[in-house]
This record gives C-alpha cells, structure tokens and sequence, in this order.
C-alpha cells in the first residue's frame, strides 16, 4: 500500500526518501538512484511556476500519482506526484538501475553500451521502463505502475538540477539528490544556451 500522506510532503523532502525506491511497469522494474525536485508555483525552475494549465494540471492532482511531459520534442520523462491536492510539486525520476526485466529493458534500449546506461537519464529511465506520455495521471499504486517505497534512508549527495535553465538552475536550488558511487546515475550537465537564428 502507498504511503500517500508522505507523498503529500513537499518534493523536496520527498525526493531523497525515493532513493532506493522500486518502481514497476508491467515487467519490468527498476530501483531509483537518482531524483530532482520541483516546487511548483514557488520554483522558477517547475513546469508549474506560472500556474495550472493544460499541459502541468497532473502536479496540481492528489500525490500519488505519474506526472509525465515530453521534452525537446523527442523524449518522455516521469515525475512523482507530491504535496496536497491543489499544490502543484513533482520529483523527476533521472537515473535507476533495472533490477527485474532485463532482458525486456534491453531490447527497448537497444543503443545501450552496458546494462548501467539503460535507465540513466530521465528519458532512458521511461524507454526503459515503457512510460509514454499515455501514463500521465496513473496511480502509483496501480495495476500497471507501482511504486514500492524503501524500507530505510539511502545515502545521497545534493547538487544543483541538470540542464535547468535561469535561476531555477543555480546553486541556489540544490535539488538533485543522488546516490553516490551508483553507475545508473547520469552525469551532470549545466543548461546551455540554445542559439537562435538572425
């Protein structure tokens, strides 16, 4: 059974209680290692900093569940729901290890170098895992999507959020948890600038 009166914490203190937690998909099930926090309307760097719309109304839903979004119009990535209903706060899920369905996480992730690099990354943990953008709004206490939190605390580092743009990607906001010495966690990238045409 999910705990959701911890998932209806802020995602910061939700965020590194993930570490160490088991997510299964159909067959295959990874264990995260790694997670960045979103605040929400108070966080310059969240999907919902200006408010609910359309695209962000799954953050602003009861804690629990998928929230997923695509990016650089090629990938998916998956965050956990937290905080009560009506505040918008998520945790991307960056980097896991596959530890049940190898084999079918293989053949998803064909272009993988080892068994380490199939879930590293937010977009590689859903092509993995076989999340589409279909998922949003599943309960992680589903059928299909579970989510098996960790029985004890794992050891974790902080560091600024990958690829966050603006003030949402300084320093000030060290909200990327991971853990260390763990090869499924991806390595960081500051946001880089994206040229415009003349």
């Amino acid at each position: 059974m999910l705990d959701r009166d911890f998932l209806a914490s802020p995602a910061i203190e939700v965020a590194p209680a993930l570490l160490g937690a088991l997510l299964r998909v159909d067959e295959v099930t990874v264990r995260i290692t790694e997670v960045e926090a979103y605040l929400g309307e108070t966080d310059p760097g969240s999907h919902a900093y200006r408010g609910p719309g359309r695209r962000n109304a799954v953050m602003f839903g009861p804690p629990g569940h998928l929230y997923t979004y695509f990016t650089y119009g090629m990938h998916v990535c998956a965050n956990v729901v937290c905080s009560p209903l009506g505040v918008a706060s998520a945790v991307l899920l960056r980097g896991a290890e596959v530890v049940e369905g190898l084999d079918v996480a293989r053949v998803r992730r064909a272009t993988s170098r080892s068994d380490e690099d199939l879930a590293r990354g937010p977009a590689r943990l859903c092509v993995a895992l076989g999340i589409s953008l279909v998922d949003g709004g599943a309960d992680l206490d589903g059928n299909r999507v579970r989510l098996i939190l960790p029985t004890h605390s794992a050891a974790f580092e902080t560091g600024p959020r990958t690829g966050v743009s603006g003030p949402g990607g300084s320093s000030e906001y060290p909200w990327r948890f991971w853990m260390p010495g763990e090869p499924s966690v991806s390595p960081y990238r500051p946001a880089t600038a994206r040229k415009r045409g003349p």
